[in-house]
């Protein structure tokens, strides 16, 4: 198997007034190309960070992160931002779905940032949709769904660029039981029989149930374990 992301000696830390918060610390990890992973520890762990980290949406204080083959330290905020849109997507607790644009429009969102022209940006969208099952819902705005429903628009606008890697953090934690696993079987899905490398932060053992490995964070610090 391939590495999709190699993390050596990795810190980071926050100066808050005179004070440095240190959140992860001296962290080694490898994550290997089609896993599914699940971040899970108490609150102030450094699982979201080490998520942000990952997904380049801030950089370390020391060490190295590689992920899908580039060097994330190395980068600029500009280039940093090219690299996201063409290789992470993102699935948040919130869906951070647009109200006043549809389904369809919603997933679409990400590719204004390419150079696909409109009926290409359409079918991509109308694809991403069809794999979270929501084809028929693709005219309805986020109003007219429910929260698993607009939680697949955003699993489909996350897939709609075809990314390397799903960052999805607490993505059910706003969901009843019953809809989490329906979102946490599709994410399965997406890993099993479209190849997508995911990797999750939740507080939710059975949510954690559905990755392959799951990964325990406390004090900065890693302890991994084999998921059931």
């Amino acid at each position: 198997m391939t590495a999709i992301v190699s993390i050596s000696k990795l810190s980071k830390s926050y100066v808050r007034g005179k004070q440095e918060v240190v959140v992860l610390s001296d962290l080694d990890l490898t994550i290997e190309a089609g896993d599914f992973v699940a971040l899970m520890g108490p609150s102030g762990s450094g699982k979201t960070t080490l998520l942000n980290l990952i997904g380049g949406l801030d950089q370390p204080t020391s060490g190295s992160i590689s992920v899908a083959g580039q060097q994330l330290e190395s980068l600029n905020s500009k280039s940093l931002a090219k690299w996201r849109s063409e290789n992470i997507g993102f699935v948040f607790q919130f869906y951070n779905l647009l109200p006043v644009l549809t389904a369809q429009r919603n997933v679409e969102l990400p590719l204004l940032l390419t150079s696909l022209n409109a009926a290409q940006r359409k079918k991509n969208a109308a694809t991403a949709l069809e794999i979270v099952g929501l084809a028929d819902r693709a005219s309805h705005k986020p109003g007219e769904l429910s929260g698993g429903q607009q939680q697949r628009v955003a699993i489909a606008r996350a897939l709609v660029a075809d990314p390397t890697l799903l960052i999805c953090d607490e993505p059910t934690g706003d969901l009843d039981r019953g809809t989490a696993d329906e979102i946490l079987d599709l994410l399965a899905l997406l890993n099993r029989e479209h190849g997508k490398t995911v990797i999750m932060v939740t507080h939710d053992p059975k949510a954690a149930d559905h990755a392959r490995h799951i990964l325990h964070l406390d004090k900065g610090r890693l302890v991994e374990e084999v998921a059931a």
